[in-house]
């Protein structure tokens, strides 16, 4: 009797992370994501190892000046490691999103035989943009992939343009607003997971969407936090 275990093709899900890396990011600020996600990587491939519906895979881009993909294709987090990035730069939002949306597709980063889950997106930023970005904004609006990911935007400080991360995520409690390293942190790592988690199970019909489902999960998380005995402008 053959007693190994037929493989089964899973569905991909792709988590993106879509790093502000601009000048003011410098210092603590990128060295708290830098730590956060290679924190939560680990967590990320357990949970992939663990989902009978999907494998998850990672796609990280940083944006200043330029635009860069760490690896690229996606890769699964049980391979991936996470490279450090460092700050520099202007706050290049529209070609970031211009760069992304390209990559939102069938002939690019979700073109997994056995199919794709629509993507979770995870956009860091501590300022606003420097470029024309409305354009490339809309145009990414169009993409059925963006329609249907879970987006979250996290705003690093004060100087956050979060007008700019609502229009982004489409629902202004799809943003949070972190103003310390511990919180940056636990938020980083909470949102991934969570989302992930939501984003990589089938599903029938429902009463909530899953991007629903996680920004009542991430309000339960923010409810739950002790902020009284930290310093809310360590990042400002």
């Amino acid at each position: 009797m053959n007693t190994e275990r037929v493989k089964i093709a899973r569905r991909t899900m792709v988590l993106f992370f879509v790093v502000d890396t601009s000048g003011s990011m410098m210092g603590e600020k990128i060295g708290s994501v830098n730590d956060a996600i290679r924190e939560t990587v680990p967590d990320l491939k357990d949970l992939s190892s663990g989902n009978p519906d999907a494998a998850i895979k990672i796609a990280a881009m940083q944006f200043d000046t330029d635009v860069n993909w760490l690896y690229p294709q996606p890769i699964d987090s049980e391979d991936f490691q996470w490279n450090d990035l460092q700050a520099g730069g202007l706050t290049s939002l529209g070609s970031a999103l211009k760069e992304l949306n390209q990559k939102l597709s069938k002939s690019q980063f979700l073109q997994e035989a056995a199919g794709s889950f629509a993507p979770v997106i995870i956009l860091l930023s501590d300022g606003g943009p420097t470029d024309a970005y409305k354009d490339a904004l809309e145009e990414i609006k169009k993409n059925n992939w963006f329609k249907h990911a879970i987006k979250i935007a996290i705003a690093i400080g004060n100087d956050a343009d979060k007008n700019v991360l609502t229009d982004f995520t489409g629902n202004s409690e799809s943003v949070v607003e972190v103003h310390n390293r511990a919180m940056l942190k636990a938020f980083i790592r909470f949102v991934s997971v969570t989302s992930s988690q939501v984003n990589s199970k089938s599903s029938g019909v429902e009463d909530t969407t899953k991007q629903e489902k996680v920004i009542s999960q991430v309000k339960n998380f923010v409810d739950t936090q002790n902020v009284e005995d930290v310093d809310l402008d360590e990042f400002n």
